[in-house]
């Protein structure tokens, strides 16, 4: 159950590091690392898919230790997303506290 939960916040937690700070993919991942387990191989195809769907853009950066790097930024659209994934998280968070009889307010 704890891998399925995390591969369906992923792309929740994804947009909100973005939204505190434009990031590279291995800096997401160290990001994540402390909460959700995660390779950098993984983090590949989903800032793929996101740019994709517009949920966010990129630009090279130099580096100091090597070539440009990747910079993914969040767009208006991605900003959007995340306040309907967070909602939508909430809504389940609170449904699933009144099944197991927890009471968190």
């Amino acid at each position: 159950m704890s891998t399925q939960l995390k591969k369906g916040t992923l792309e929740m937690c994804v947009l909100a590091i973005l939204d505190h700070a434009d990031g590279y993919a291995y800096d997401i991942v160290s990001k994540l690392a402390s909460g959700v387990e995660m390779s950098e191989g993984t983090i590949y195809p989903l800032m793929r898919r996101l740019q994709n769907d517009a949920l966010v853009t990129t630009y090279l950066a130099e580096s100091e230790q090597g070539p440009p790097r990747k910079y993914y930024r969040l767009t208006e659209s991605g900003r959007k997303e995340l306040a309907k994934l967070k909602s939508g998280w909430w809504e389940f968070v609170e449904d699933v506290n009144k099944i197991l009889g927890d009471d968190y307010e």
